[in-house]
């Protein structure tokens, strides 16, 4: 069994799991979430590898962590990830990706995650759910940070703080990568 298979059974098996302890049949998730109920069907059942957003706003509208649905191993105090199970969701040929590093769920999920972004290349986002913010560090480049139509420049060694409970975006219009670091703190769920 391949890691992305590993990931496959472990988002179907923790996606029903929270799904159930939630109290939500699959169209009243998938009506939170803006996803099809198909497309949580196919999850749940382990017959899909669905898009970083897609869980993402599954995620959100369970009021848990990408982590959490992953399945990750949490230990009661303190929780040692080694790169190799560190989880990439998101690359590109060019060689931009997104790594989930680690995350929490107290009091809601925490996640902490490293980025790098090609010339040319960026990633936009949805709006998470209220009282969601994001944290990012740039170590390297210049990141162009776009929050609900207004664009912010994020040199090398700057860091910016928003509330992501709208659009949102991040790109590379420089010659060299971007690097940088992402939290993310999501409101526990009421």
């Amino acid at each position: 069994m391949t890691d992305l298979d590993r990931l496959t059974q472990s988002l179907a098996r923790n996606l029903k799991r929270w799904r159930q302890e939630r109290g939500y049949t699959l169209d009243a998730l998938a009506a939170r979430a803006g996803v099809s109920r198909g497309m949580l069907i196919q999850i749940e059942q382990a017959r899909t590898n669905p898009s970083v957003g897609t869980v993402v706003k599954v995620g959100d509208a369970l009021g848990v962590s990408i982590t959490t649905l992953l399945d990750f191993d949490q230990e009661p105090r303190v929780r040692l990830v080694p790169a190799e199970q560190a989880v990439r969701l998101w690359s590109t040929e060019a060689g931009s990706h997104s790594t989930l590093l680690a995350g929490a769920e107290a009091p809601g999920p925490l996640e902490l995650w490293s980025w790098r972004l090609m010339p040319g290349e960026g990633s936009e986002s949805d709006a998470h759910p209220a009282g969601t913010t994001e944290l990012v560090h740039v170590t390297a480049g210049h990141l162009t940070l776009t929050v609900d139509g207004s664009v912010h420049a994020v040199p090398a060694g700057t860091s910016a703080s928003f509330e992501s409970d709208v659009a949102h975006a991040f790109r590379n219009d420089g010659d060299e990568p971007v690097e940088m670091t992402m939290a993310v703190s999501v409101p526990a769920p009421r």
